[in-house]
């Protein structure tokens, strides 16, 4: 950061503190001043300020200093960063200003703040992200624990052949918004833990997400041998034993540098149960100073929640007692308990045999539990009612909050503008009110829909500019400029279909009777097209299967370029395409969509969503702000569920969604279409914004935590 500020005239020199706080992601003001500073740059860079300010000319930052326009412009958003800084009048300090002295300690194992911070896969990291983002907008006593991963997760390629491969780049941590913490001698602050007998230690990077900070925990140090110092290289690869010691270091490690940096939080959350060996750590710090282990798991329980993200058994961790014994031995007479009885702290039956389970050991060890949809918190009781043996399903303590999309971060530049105009200048601040949202009925259908065409073509130049790039520096062949978007039309009726391509997803779907799709997709008159991007953990196989089986359909002469996938889906792709298509498409197979949030960043922008009635849109859909795909039944035989739903698809879009989207009036304008639109913004936004999900949280979880764990872990 130094280098930079002896780069940057004094006048604006402040602008380097703006570019290594991620406030400026989700402030159109913000955003507005590093694309006034040098807009081609700022496209070159895919929006990364630090990289600008990195690559910039100093002459064009001497130009900018003397800009009397841009100088009052950068005065007025350094106004609004130190007026939001100083954190006075927001929402948890009037609701609870006696608690002004407590803290929340978030752990995740990925966290999606910006494509600039490659260290996320998909739903769980932008979740996690948007979270961070959300506690910080309502003043929330906030810190976020991670890893660096300076290899990131991976890119994804798609070679003529469409077969998924693996990239994977050494992030330059000197262009992303991150900076090394130092302790009192200027040196970088290390914890360890050990491992096997031998310490690993890290490095504690920080990131600033607006008025609260996310650590990062990075093994790449020197002290370490050659195989620690790649532990925390790449996001969700390697082996079970490479997991362990991950979690181990996420978990332990993460208490020990909240430690270091005299942070003491009143609230655990883990995120999932990456995290939760975080709970023993809390623990041995208890009985180190005399505590019982029955008294000690009291006080970790009071202060400790725990988030399940998945209903499906084989995504929840669980490890072989061999290896937990490896990497235990010793740590449970710290705890002043048996192996046996520290193993029976996660021990659960798994398919393959007796395991040590990390979901369970969460749910265990703490005192409150949710889900992340109404529905996946009955299967989450129903899943793990075997932890509590004498309760019924209905009686087990996991409850649910909905999860829900950072508005500001999700919703398109135009499409605030309209809020801004017809909702009022505080619709942001009340923008979990209801009420407010009824005013859309003001906004004009025909400036409704040209917002939505410029989006579209907004996407559509995306997409060509992105293939234009790619086939200049030699890396697409023909075969690939021709499926990833270059035969789309901008005015055909245009379906997107974005997420990560696990089998249960269902991307093929829509392909289940090839004729009767080609009908729909060739029409002369009404056309319709479908975007397909997303990518598949790299060990599965039956997930990259999926891709290169739509990759080869997309190259089809037959499908007329109406069919296209989008190779390397990132947060930055994401933005144009839950602002740019006009349905969004959703067809996992009933009960195993958790929650899902893509669907939700497409409705506050006034895509209308196509899905199954599973996760958030099972409490989402309200029968005028999109379309349920069949009804809520679940058949045991999947060939016949995929029947019936894949048969719905085509019904809706026959008789529903293709006449109604082409269905104008005189001014060229589908009015039923923007209806849909607009109640798809009205219905959603209120209830699927992290607004409201952050007040649940901290109302329903946070500070019954708070209240109840007086005695915190010291």
């Amino acid at each position: 950061m130094s280098h930079l500020n002896d780069k940057v005239p004094e006048k604006i020199g402040r602008i380097t503190e703006l570019a290594y706080n991620l406030w400026w992601s989700w402030t159109p003001e913000a955003r507005g001043l590093f694309r006034r500073l040098d807009y081609p740059l700022w496209r070159k860079t895919l929006h990364n300020p630090v990289q600008m300010l990195q690559e910039i000319s100093p002459a064009k930052l001497q130009e900018a200093a003397q800009d009397s326009i841009f100088i009052r412009q950068y005065n007025k958003v350094m106004m609004l960063f130190d007026e939001t800084m100083k954190n006075r009048g927001t929402w948890f300090h009037q609701t609870y200003p006696e608690l002004g002295d407590k803290t929340i300690g978030y752990f995740s194992f990925e966290f999606g703040l910006h494509s600039s911070l490659p260290i996320y896969s998909g739903g769980l990291g932008i979740l996690s992200g948007d979270h961070a983002k959300e506690a910080s907008d309502l003043g929330l006593p906030f810190v976020g624990v991670g890893f660096m991963y300076p290899q990131g997760y991976f890119r994804q390629r798609l070679p003529s052949h469409g077969w998924q491969e693996a990239v994977y780049h050494q992030l330059d941590i000197s262009q992303a918004p991150v900076l090394p913490m130092l302790d009192g001698n200027g040196h970088e602050m290390r914890v360890s833990v050990n491992l096997a007998g031998r310490p690993v230690h890290a490095r504690i990077w920080h990131v600033r997400v607006g008025r609260n900070p996310l650590f990062l925990l990075d093994t790449d140090v020197d002290e370490n041998e050659p195989w620690d110092r790649e532990l925390s290289a790449r996001l969700y690869a390697g082996d079970s034993e490479t997991r362990i010691r991950q979690e181990i270091m996420l978990g332990i490690g993460g208490v020990r540098a909240l430690r270091a940096l005299g942070i003491n939080p009143s609230v655990w959350h883990m995120n999932e149960g990456h995290s939760a060996f975080l709970t023993l750590e809390g623990i041995r710090e208890q009985v180190s100073q005399g505590k019982s282990f029955e008294e000690a798991v009291t006080i970790v329980k009071k202060q400790s929640v725990f988030t399940t993200h998945t209903p499906v058994p084989a995504g929840h961790d669980a490890f072989g007692f061999h290896l937990v014994e490896q990497y235990f031995n010793g740590y449970w007479d710290e705890l002043g308990i048996s192996r046996e009885r520290f193993l029976s702290l996660g021990g659960h039956e798994e398919e393959w045999g007796m395991a040590f389970n990390m979901t369970v050991l969460a749910l265990n060890l703490s005192g409150q539990s949710n889900g992340v949809s109404e529905l996946h918190g009955k299967v989450s009781r129903e899943m793990w009612q075997e932890v509590w043996p004498s309760k019924t399903a209905d009686e087990v303590p996991i409850s649910s909050i909905t999860n829900g999309v950072h508005v500001s971060t999700w919703v398109a530049g135009e499409v605030h503008n309209i809020f801004d105009k017809y909702l009022g200048p505080s619709w942001l601040d009340e923008q979990d009110n209801p009420a407010i949202w009824q005013r859309l009925a003001e906004v004009p259908d025909g400036e409704m829909w040209e917002v939505h065409l410029a989006l579209k073509r907004k996407l559509m130049s995306f997409l060509r500019e992105r293939v234009r790039r790619r086939w200049v520096s030699g890396g697409n062949d023909p075969t690939q400029v021709l499926t990833s978007g270059t035969l789309l039309d901008p005015e055909a009726l245009t379906i997107g279909f974005a997420r990560r391509f696990a089998t249960y997803k269902r991307a093929t779907l829509i392909f289940r009777d090839l004729q009767r799709l080609q009908n729909i997709l060739l029409d002369t008159h009404r056309p319709v097209q479908i975007i397909f991007a997303g990518k598949s953990h790299p060990a599965d196989e039956p997930g990259k299967s999926l891709i290169q089986h739509i990759y080869n359909l997309a190259k089809h002469n037959q499908l007329g370029g109406r069919i296209a996938f989008i190779e390397d889906y990132d947060m930055h792709m994401a933005r144009y395409l839950t602002q740019g298509v006009d349905v969004w498409l959703n067809n996992p197979r009933r009960p195993r969509e958790a929650s899902g949030t893509s669907g939700m960043k497409a409705a506050i922008n006034g895509i209308p969503n196509l899905s199954i009635l599973d996760g958030w849109w099972a409490e989402g859909y309200n029968g005028a702000n999109g379309w349920a795909i069949g009804d809520e039944r679940e058949f045991d035989n999947h060939d016949i569920q995929d029947e019936f739903d894949a048969n719905a698809i085509y019904q809706l879009l026959e008789e529903e969604i293709v006449p109604l989207y082409y269905d104008r009036d005189r001014d060229g304008i589908p009015r039923g279409w923007v209806e849909i639109m607009r109640e798809s913004m009205r219905s959603c936004t209120p209830m699927f914004g992290t607004r409201r999900m952050i007040k649940e949280y901290t109302t329903n979880l946070y500070v019954k935590a708070m209240l109840a764990g007086e005695t915190e872990l010291a």
